[in-house]
């Protein structure tokens, strides 16, 4: 018999940049789980295919078009989510960018905006109208909800030519760290996910290149590049009532690298 706390069958999960990655492996096992799904993404037509892969699951998916550095397009994109759902209880802030530059004095304002406008400012609107929604809920007496903030081994890390990137990743996880706080009274929790090198889009042009595998993933002690699969498991845990209790945390998810 499976372990109860882990079935999300009445739940319902949003993830941003759902559509794609991280964001997608943690959706599929989100809804393999019984979660229904709410996917935000700028793309349609990805939104569209990853729609098609969610449904298979048996669980209701709505796929919206939402850029999460539109705060407009956040406020009502939640707001709709919460009507055509019925509820949300778990909110997986994911969406991001990675631009670097050749070297910090290189680094153009321009990067530096848009990283924070996406992978920043997305969050920060992310976060606060999930927990709009949530203590709306607490307060008609159904409490409780999961808030998570994708960051990166870049946060806690010096990642060199992307100064802009760390930056935004290092303010999710001390954002996250005063929502848990704040919102606890609620039933509300909240946590960040840390990834390590993945095989996504994002890291295209290094997982062909020789030398960043030999120098970089043979330093992996998993001596692999990390899926958006492996990211399944702590979405089901942060998603599940088996994490109730489970609040201001990090989680590190990358072979073994960080450590090494």
């Amino acid at each position: 018999m499976a372990y109860k706390p882990f079935d999300l069958t009445g739940k319902v999960s949003l993830v941003t940049g759902g559509n794609r990655g991280i964001g997608l492996g943690m959706a599929e096992a989100l809804a393999a789980s019984g979660s229904d799904i709410v996917i935000w993404g700028s793309n349609a037509e990805r939104n569209i295919e990853a729609e098609g892969k969610l449904t298979q699951y048996g669980v209701r998916v709505l796929a919206q078009v939402v850029d999460v550095a539109d705060e407009q397009q956040v406020v009502k994109g939640m707001a709709e989510a919460a009507v055509a759902m019925g509820r949300i209880d778990t909110v997986i802030a994911n969406a991001g960018i990675g631009r670097g530059s050749p070297s910090f004095i290189e680094m153009t304002t321009e990067t530096y905006r848009k990283v924070l406008s996406v992978n920043l400012d997305g969050v920060f609107w992310t976060f606060r109208e999930a927990c709009r929604h949530m203590v709306e809920r607490a307060k008609a007496g159904d409490p409780g909800g999961s808030i998570v903030g994708v960051a990166s081994l870049a946060a806690i890390e010096g990642a060199a030519r992307n100064e802009a990137y760390a930056a935004t990743k290092g303010a999710v996880i001390s954002m996250m760290k005063s929502v848990a706080v704040e919102h606890a009274r609620y039933g509300v929790r909240a946590n960040a996910i840390l990834p390590g090198w993945i095989a996504t889009d994002m890291t295209a042009g290094a997982q062909g290149n020789d030398t960043f595998t030999s120098k970089v993933i043979s330093r992996v002690p998993a001596r692999r590049w990390g899926e958006p699969a492996d990211f399944g498991g702590i979405a089901v845990y942060l998603g599940s009532d088996a994490s109730s209790y489970h609040s201001g945390d990090l989680f590190v998810i990358d072979g073994g690298y960080a450590i090494f």
